[in-house]
């Protein structure tokens, strides 16, 4: 019952102004950090799909093994990554299933991961969605046998319009977390980023 991590970090980081992916992070980069993150939820295989500034992205982040899949058409959205990603995945990768992680949300729980996967092959549905109090968020399980339906989607706004219209697919998993933050503004980093150790002068 194979696994494949599929980590999406091909936007442009508009808010922000610089690449997001290349923030440090604790001993590595965001992305780096991500993809350390995904390589712990004890899948089979870790995919990132690169986009903007993909070359310098990828020649200053440690990727830990992931594989790399380039999206020229990454200013579409975060559709045409999935595309893109998925695509690779069904020609390259025998994975029977996917779990599709945002590169920018620093944070995806471990056991939520757990519970998410746990809950999603006793389900027999080809979704699994978490729901953190009142809203659906992300990773996203999505069985192999729906990602054609992913790759024809087109532009910005994600799966989230197909499952609304398929409810019969999906299994929602409760949490009573908040959801993963993303890291869009100066702000966000500053809250998001890892500390270590106390500031320069306290007293501990």
């Amino acid at each position: 019952m194979s696994t494949v991590a599929l980590i999406l970090a091909a936007g442009g980081s508009r808010r922000l102004g610089r690449p997001k992916q290349l923030e440090p992070w604790g001993e590595t980069n965001l992305l780096g950090h991500v993809i350390r993150k995904a390589a712990t939820f004890g899948v089979d295989e870790v995919w990132v799909v690169l986009g903007h500034d993909w070359e310098r992205i990828l020649s200053e982040t440690d990727l830990g093994g992931a594989v790399v899949v380039e999206n020229p058409e990454w200013e579409e959205g975060i559709a045409s990554s999935l595309r893109v990603g998925l695509d690779a995945l069904t020609r390259l990768s025998r994975c029977e299933r996917a779990l599709i992680l945002i590169g920018d949300q620093p944070e995806p729980s471990a056991t939520v991961v757990k519970t998410l996967l746990e809950s999603h092959l006793r389900s027999g549905r080809p979704v699994s969605i978490p729901k953190y109090r009142y809203a659906l968020g992300n990773p996203v399980v999505v069985e192999r046998s729906l990602w054609p339906r992913l790759m024809s989607l087109e532009g910005d706004e994600g799966a989230m319009r197909l499952w609304r219209a398929h409810p019969e697919w999906v299994n929602e998993v409760w949490f009573g977390d908040p959801a993963p933050r993303d890291v869009d503004t100066e702000a966000d980093i500053a809250e998001l980023r890892p500390r270590h150790g106390p500031p320069a002068g306290s007293i501990v």
